[in-house]
Parts: structure tokens; C-alpha cells; sequence
């Protein structure tokens, strides 16, 4: 999802029997559902319980009982990069583009990727075939030198 999407998660946004986020007004101001590892299941459980003792409504919230905003999400990132020890910045825009990649090389065909991603049409992720192709090239070049000719 969206760091602007993110951000509005209320509580109620959450179903854990499901494993899935509802993202109300995305980009586009459409609303789609969003998957979420059932590994995660018991950790947000308990970020959601956490929650509505200090009787918040967002998913995400500081401890003033604000919710957090785009850039605020964007520091936090910065932070977390500069405590692993990253020589660069990892934008959460790139983790996206990472995890739709990952998806394509997984095989997993545009049309089920398509409404989890957001993206008006299948044509948009044409961007993440051609990450896809040259990461694929990359791998077919180191082998086929080893193709017995």
C-alpha cells in the first residue's frame, strides 16, 4: 500500500480472520482490499489491542494520539536505515515497487496482482515486468555460459 494510505488505517480496517487491510479512498479514491501475511496475524493483533486501550480509532497513531503523517512515516524509514546500518535510504515507495516485482517473478499473473497493487489497470504494471525481464537477464546471462553447446 500507499504511505498516504497507510497512515488512515483505522482500527476497524483490519480483519484478521481474513488476513486483509481495507484501504477506504486509495489513490483515485477507490477503496480495494490489501493482503497481509497470516505470519503478521498475531502481531498486529496485539499493535490492535494496544490501540484500543489508549482507546485510539487509527492503526497507527503516536502518543500524543495523533496519527502519524506521510513524512513523518518517511523519517521514521530514514531512521530505521541509518540503525541497520544501510548505506542508502530505502523509500517505502521502493518496497512497493520491490514487492510487486517479487510477485511477477513469482509467476503470480497481473490480473491477481492488480487490484492488491492499486493500480487503475493491468497495463500499469507493465513497469514491474520489465524489473522483472532485466532481473531475469541478469540471471540468464550468469548461466548460459554454462549451457553445454
Amino acid at each position: 500500500m500507499r504511505v498516504a494510505e497507510l497512515v488512515r488505517i483505522q482500527l476497524a480496517d483490519v480483519d484478521l480472520d481474513r488476513c486483509q487491510i481495507r484501504i477506504n479512498l486509495g489513490k483515485g479514491s477507490k477503496d480495494r482490499v490489501v493482503p497481509f501475511a497470516p505470519g503478521f496475524k498475531e502481531t498486529l493483533d496485539l499493535h490492535r489491542q494496544g490501540r484500543r486501550e489508549r482507546s485510539g480509532d487509527a492503526l497507527f497513531e503516536s502518543s500524543w494520539k495523533r496519527r502519524y503523517s506521510d513524512r513523518g512515516v518517511r523519517r521514521m524509514m530514514e531512521r530505521y536505515t541509518v540503525l541497520a546500518g544501510l548505506d542508502r535510504t530505502i523509500s517505502l515507495h521502493k518496497l512497493r515497487h520491490f514487492l510487486l516485482t517479487w510477485l511477477k517473478q513469482q509467476g503470480i499473473d497481473d490480473a491477481l496482482i492488480q487490484p492488491y497493487s492499486g493500480h487503475a489497470s493491468r497495463q500499469s504494471l507493465e513497469l514491474y515486468s520489465r524489473l522483472s525481464i532485466a532481473s531475469a537477464q541478469q540471471e540468464y546471462d550468469q548461466v548460459i555460459s554454462k549451457f553445454p553447446v
